[in-house]
Order: C-alpha cells, then structure tokens, then sequence
C-alpha cells in the first residue's frame, strides 16, 4: 500500500559518521568492476544493487557509482542539489556525437538558454496541432493492417512515430526522409548498445565495424537534418513544426540559435521523442493482450467517448481509464529505465559521503517496482491510478519523465500521443498477442523489447 507519511525513509547519519561510512554493495572484479554483471543483464544489476539499501556503491571500472533507491533520495539529487549533479559522462561520452550539445547533454546556462528557447515548441497550441496529426497518422496505419496477419506491433509503432516526429519537427512526411532516419538510427543504437558493456572506450576515429557502422548511421542522419534545414532558411515561414519554432526562437539579446545548435536540438528531439512514445506503446499492447479485462474497460470508454468518431486532444480529459493503462506501461517498462548523474563537489547523500566525479543512478525500473509505493508491484493494474493515486505517491516514487528541472520537456508530447493512438487502434482492432508468457526486455539507451511484440490485429 502507499503509506500517507515515508515511514520507509532513507538512513540519515551525523556528518562525522557519514565521512567513515562507504555504503554497501557488490564488489566486482579487480580493475573492471560490477562491468561484466551489468554487461550481462544491466536490469538484474540494478535489482541486486538494490537490495543492500536505499544506497548502494559499486564500480563501473574506474568508475565510482552508486545506486540511490529511495524517492527522497531522487529529489535530493533532482531538485534540491541538483546543481551539484551535471549529466554522467559514463554513459553519455557514448553519444555526444549524436546529440551534440542539445537539451539530453548540455549544461549549466547554456543548458537553461537552450530550455527556453525550446519551451514554446511545446505550448498548448503546438500541441493541439500536433495531436490531430498523431491521430491521422495512426488511422492511417490501421487502416494498412490486415486482420489475423501477425505483425511486430513494435515495428509498426515504431514506424509510426517516427512518421509523427520527422512531421511535427521538420514538416516532413516522404518515405525516403523517414527511411532515411530509421536506417541511420538503428546503425547508431546498436553500436552505442555495445559500447555500454565494454570495459573501455574505443575512439570513432579506430575503424573497428561498430565504429563505421556508428559513422555511417550518424552521416545518414546529419546530411538529411542539414538539407532540412538550409531547405528552411531559403524559405524561412511558420510551417507549425518544431524547426519553425527553433530557427524562429530568439535569447533576452536577440540571438537566435546557431545552424549548429538547432541540428542539435532537432536530432534531439527527434530521435529521443519518437522512441520514447514507440516503446510506451509496444509496451502497452503486451501488457494489454495479458489482460482481456483491462482491455474490455479500453474499449468500452472509447466507444463511450469517442462514439465511433477519431480521437481529439479536447478527448484526453474524458479518456482517463486509457490513460491509466498508459501510466500502468510506463510504470513496469519506462523507457527511460536509469537516470545518471555526476556529483560535481563532494557532498552526503541518504547519511553516506559522496565523492566529486562519482555517478550517480536513480532507476525507475526498480523503484517504480518497490513494494513500498506500490501494492503487487509486478502486476498489470491500471486501475490503482484511480482514487488519485499519482498526488498520493511520495514525489519521486513515478518518475518516468525524470524529475526537476531537468524533466523531459516532451513529456505532454509522449503522453498524449501515446492516450490519442492507444484510442485510434482500440477503436478498430484487439491486438492478440502470441507470446503470453512474456518478452524480454533489453537494456540498451532505452528499454525496448528484445525480439520485437508480435501479434495479430483482430477486428473489434
């Protein structure tokens, strides 16, 4: 159950003691450390960290890192301190290339800058344009599939919303652009999904097959971006997109962004946004075909609401039961599973000394399934957001978006475009899927579903 008070919180120690203190946890093999437990099952790394306490300590090879497993603890490095916690360079060195200096991995002033520069992107205007385009795309994908044909429904959704964001960030809707992403995104992720369990960095520069494959991946993506965007300075104008928006975004001295900062910001967007929506979704449709009730009450409120006719964004306050089961997905399968920081100065976290440099990981897989906050944890049941339950969690126990000021500013974007296709598909189609016993998840920047969610659309 949630408790009202954190009777379960943190351990809080006197500073003297806190200074001879090193917190618990597994101790790894010389040199690499806990790399080869992470390596093999990043997911079960973190739950057995999990278990020596609200804090635990291990190494990354040279690396020092903790696991913080408490939502106090979250909000400490979040919101209260967060200005002694900059983004991890473990993991993030991997994929500065792509995403350059933009909102994932810049910092400081800078970091602020660019966040209210992009802010209006993302205002209720932007958003109710954006939604009625989520809801014209998806029909448009049900309407291709055939009924009782097996399809990857995580294929699919993929697809899908990378359609929407290559539309609402560039006003771009051609096969080739969207093939063109695609292609360079997978080249990219698979290369950086291997360069988080190895023991030791490779430079882009060694031509190792990952290393071309990754270069490769990032030029498809680059060249496409820089044709967009000289395409729009020779044409400048307000298409509604996103990259209207940024070129048209000016700082208090009137500066607009760099050609640089906004291939930057845009690939940010892009391909962080469109996969964050994709997975919430593949996600939901497995949980979904486990659980005929949850389903029948989907359909039920979509036909009550919606009485045959597409989805709206004014629809979303009328949809609660499907954005339940959203919130149920992104709470056994967030996307974002870890958040990492690096402790800038030295300081005391949960009553233990924390050394500067060391990387800090909060982890939404394991918190969002701690008994503490969530009564039967592992089970599938939308309907415990009900009776409001999100105001009665302690603040950093749901944290699917991060938390602070550094929460994902796409987070109104994903939500309602993942409660708007939901709708559209369930309106049509029950998505029946084949492996009921379940399908593995994979760690990789994001936690996607390891050989893909199949099933077969049938007619409702």
């Amino acid at each position: 159950m949630v408790p009202d008070t954190l009777s379960n919180s943190a351990p809080t120690l006197p500073p003297a003691k806190a200074q001879r203190r090193h917190p618990p946890g597994p101790k790894g093999l010389p040199l690499v450390g806990s790399l080869p437990q992470l390596g093999r099952d990043v997911l079960a790394f973190f739950e057995e960290c999990s278990t020596y306490g609200d804090v635990a300590a291990f190494r990354l090879g040279a690396w020092n890192c903790v696991l913080l497993n408490h939502p106090d603890l979250a909000e400490y490095v979040l919101v209260k301190n967060h200005r002694n916690f900059v983004k991890h360079r473990f993991f993030w060195r991997h994929v500065t290339a792509i995403f350059g200096k933009g909102l994932l991995t810049s910092e400081g002033e800078f970091w602020q800058r660019q966040r209210r520069l992009a802010a209006p992107a993302f205002s209720p205007s932007r958003l109710s344009r954006y939604g009625e385009i989520m809801v014209q795309y998806a029909d448009n994908m049900v309407r291709r599939w055939e009924p009782g044909k097996a399809i990857d429904v995580h294929r699919e959704v993929m697809d899908l919303t990378l359609r929407i964001a290559a539309k609402t960030l560039f006003d771009a809707d051609t096969p080739e652009h969207v093939a063109e992403i695609h292609d360079g995104f997978e080249d990219i992720l698979l290369e950086i999904s291997a360069r988080f369990r190895r023991p030791f960095r490779i430079p882009d520069v060694i031509p190792t097959p990952g290393n071309l494959r990754y270069r490769r991946g990032l030029a498809k993506i680059d060249n496409l971006v820089a044709r967009i965007i000289e395409d729009r300075q020779r044409s400048p104008g307000d298409r509604g997109d996103l990259l209207s928006t940024l070129m048209a975004a000016r700082d208090e001295s009137g500066l607009p962004m760099s050609h640089k900062q906004v291939r930057d910001e845009a690939v940010t967007l892009l391909l962080a946004g469109h996969e964050t929506t994709a997975l919430t979704l593949s996600w939901t449709w497995h949980l979904l075909g486990k659980s005929p009730e949850a389903d029948r009450r989907l359909v039920q409120e979509v036909e009550e609401v919606l009485k045959g006719r597409l989805p709206t964004p004014d629809d979303l306050p009328n949809l609660s039961w499907t954005e339940q089961v959203v919130n149920e997905a992104l709470r056994l399968f967030p996307p974002a599973y870890a958040i990492g920081r690096e402790a800038v100065t030295d300081c005391e976290v949960g009553g233990y000394a924390i050394t500067a440099g060391t990387t800090v990981f909060i982890t939404p897989w394991v918190t969002h399934r701690d008994p503490r906050w969530f009564d039967d944890p592992l089970a599938f049941k939308p309907e415990r957001w009900s009776d409001d339950l999100a105001r009665r969690l302690p603040r950093f126990a749901f944290l699917p978006f991060g938390g602070g000021p550094r929460i994902c500013i796409g987070n109104r974007f994903a939500l309602m475009e993942a409660v708007l296709i939901l709708a559209t598909v369930a309106q049509r189609y029950r998505l029946e899927t084949r492996d009921r016993t379940g399908v593995e998840p994979f760690a990789s920047i994001t936690l996607r579903p390891k050989e893909g969610i199949w099933a077969e659309p049938v007619p409702r």
